[in-house]
Formats: C-alpha cells, sequence, structure tokens
C-alpha cells in the first residue's frame, strides 16, 4: 500500500532571499495539491541568518518546514542530500519539486537516487492523472513532442526550470506556519565546497530586456553592436545555440530548450531564424520584436514586430534613435 501523501516542495535559499523558481513552483504545487485533497508543504534548508521563511506561506504553502545551520551556507550538495532524505523518509510525501538550477540540478538526482525514485527532469508542465499520479510533461526531440511521463515508484519526483510557471499573488491572509526542524546531519564526508563562484551581471533569466544574437552575427567582435543596443534598452543580451556551438558566445547566456527560458517585457531577436530549439526558450517574452533578412523565417510567426532587413543596417539605426531620445 502507497503510503506517502502530501505535495513537498524544496525551496531554495538565495542570497540572502529564496529564488523565485521557489515561489513558482509553490503556485503549481498548489494546483496540484487542491486536485488531490493533500497539503503542500515546503522544505527550506538556510543558513542561520537565512531568508524569512513566512513568505513562503504567503505564496501557498501550508507547512513550511525549516533546518538552519551554519552548515547550510555553502551549496553543498552532499549535505543537503542527507538532510533532505531523512526528512522526507519521516515525512513520506507523494510528490517532491525541485527548481532546476545549477544547485537543484546537481542536488535533485542525489535525492532521488538515494530514495531509489524516479526523477523527470526540466518539465514545462504537470497535472494529476485519472489513476491520481503525476503526469510529468516536458519537451522532447528538440520540442517537436511533449512526453507524458508517470512514475511507478515514490515519491514522484520532478525538476522544473526557473520561468515555466507564474510566480502566484502574495496573499497576506494565509497566517505563518513555521516549524523549525534540527539539521539530521551537520558535516559531510566526502566532499566540501572549497569556493562559490559567483555570477557576473544581472540574471538573463529576469531581465525585462532582452537582445538575443543568432546566427545573423558573423564574429564575436560583433556581439558588441547586440551589446550597446541592449544596454540602451536596460537589458541584457543573449544567444541562440548557433553562436554558442561556434564558440563565440558565453553559453551560460543561451536561450532556448538546451539552454535558458526568458519571460522578459521585450525580447529583440537579432539574426534568429526561430527554430524550435530557441522559440521554446523565448515564446513566453510579451513582446517580441524580429529583425531578419529572410522574409520566410519561423522567428516571424511568433513575433509582434518584424522587420525584413540586414541586421547591421537596422541595430545601427535604432542605436541612434535611442541615443537621440535620451
Amino acid at each position: 500500500m502507497n503510503t506517502h501523501k502530501g505535495v513537498l516542495v524544496l525551496a531554495e535559499g538565495r542570497a540572502g532571499g529564496i529564488h523565485p523558481v521557489s515561489f513558482e513552483l509553490l503556485g503549481k504545487g498548489r494546483e496540484l495539491a487542491d486536485r488531490l485533497g493533500c497539503a503542500l508543504d515546503c522544505l527550506l534548508l538556510c543558513a542561520e541568518d537565512g531568508p524569512a521563511a513566512a513568505e513562503l506561506n504567503h505564496r501557498g504553502a501550508d507547512t513550511v518546514y525549516v533546518m538552519r545551520s551554519a552548515a547550510f551556507a555553502k551549496p553543498e550538495e552532499c549535505l543537503y542530500k542527507s538532510n533532505i532524505v531523512a526528512f522526507i523518509n519521516g515525512h513520506r510525501p507523494g510528490i517532491v519539486l525541485v527548481g532546476a538550477t545549477d544547485f537543484g540540478r546537481s542536488l535533485a538526482p542525489r535525492v532521488a537516487a538515494a530514495l531509489d525514485a524516479g526523477l523527470t527532469a526540466d518539465c514545462t508542465g504537470l497535472e494529476i492523472g485519472e489513476d491520481g499520479r503525476l503526469v510529468q510533461i516536458r519537451p522532447a526531440f528538440s520540442d517537436n513532442i511533449l512526453a507524458h511521463i508517470s512514475s511507478k515508484s515514490f515519491p514522484q519526483m520532478a525538476t522544473v526550470r526557473h520561468g515555466e510557471f507564474a510566480v502566484p499573488a502574495r496573499d497576506e491572509r494565509r497566517r505563518a506556519n513555521i516549524v523549525d526542524v534540527p539539521p539530521f546531519a551537520e558535516a559531510c564526508c566526502g566532499t566540501v565546497v572549497v569556493e562559490t563562484a559567483k555570477r557576473h551581471g544581472q540574471d538573463i533569466t529576469e531581465a525585462e530586456v532582452v537582445v538575443a544574437c543568432g546566427r545573423g552575427i558573423k564574429t564575436e567582435e560583433d556581439i558588441g553592436l547586440a551589446q550597446k543596443l541592449a544596454g540602451l534598452l536596460g537589458g541584457q543580451v543573449g544567444f541562440s545555440r548557433a553562436l554558442v556551438d561556434a564558440g563565440i558566445a558565453d553559453a551560460a547566456r543561451q536561450i532556448g530548450y538546451s539552454g535558458l527560458r526568458v519571460r522578459p517585457k521585450l525580447y529583440v531577436a537579432c539574426g534568429i531564424s526561430g527554430a524550435p530549439q530557441h522559440l521554446a526558450g523565448m515564446k513566453d517574452a510579451q513582446t517580441i520584436i524580429a529583425i531578419n533578412r529572410d522574409a520566410s523565417a519561423p522567428i516571424f510567426g511568433v513575433c509582434n514586430v518584424g522587420y525584413v532587413g540586414d541586421l547591421y543596417r537596422v541595430i545601427p539605426r535604432l542605436i541612434k534613435e535611442l541615443e537621440a531620445a535620451t
């Protein structure tokens, strides 16, 4: 008999706060829990001076379990894994949701392996099937099909990328229900985090404006043209897979199915044809402007404003107009 019940979101602390993907998971987790008629809980491991956990209640969690320890100040996956596995074995949730951040992608497989549970990565949709099991939906074959996956084992585990689900509205009427849980372990043998590298610049997934470069950009030096446009618009520069594969762009800023998902207010696609792999990462932008010499490029089928022309002529004109307006 299956004794696993409830939905558990593993929240991720971030620079004194909570990573936005945790709130997105709570929004979707609330839907799943209401569909199953069960509780939505949240587990947060953080340093002793970690973030206020009450915000997780305000975003939908029924109960927030908090483990605080100086040992959690560094993102040590093996230490986190040991504590999370012990917690899950004691509480036996039916569904466990993890953000597919850099840390979450490394942590979730370790937890799943220790629990002998299945794990579906990078889901774009989560539903409850007629049998009451979690249906995990993710793109396959370069986003040409959507695979529907159901786990036979429990807990049913899935990771979801930042930006896939909407952040639920903050509800201050939900009372704070925080339960402090002592750590099960505060040391880990075998590995140690020596240094944590900090990301330079704004996180592109949080930028309100993204200027994306595609195959139409010819050289690494030409990327400076897009960077200047992005600077005038107060945005960030992103890249298609073609430029990353060519070795002239930063893989950490790749947008698409195998890269990042972005949802900016404005997305300027420069020399991007609009392959399904790329569209999967930016199709939810509020306004899409496309610049491409090929009038039949698929990007023109999804953009709000399209300009058929040479980006080496169009972008300098845009820059000139923006500079004149400032």
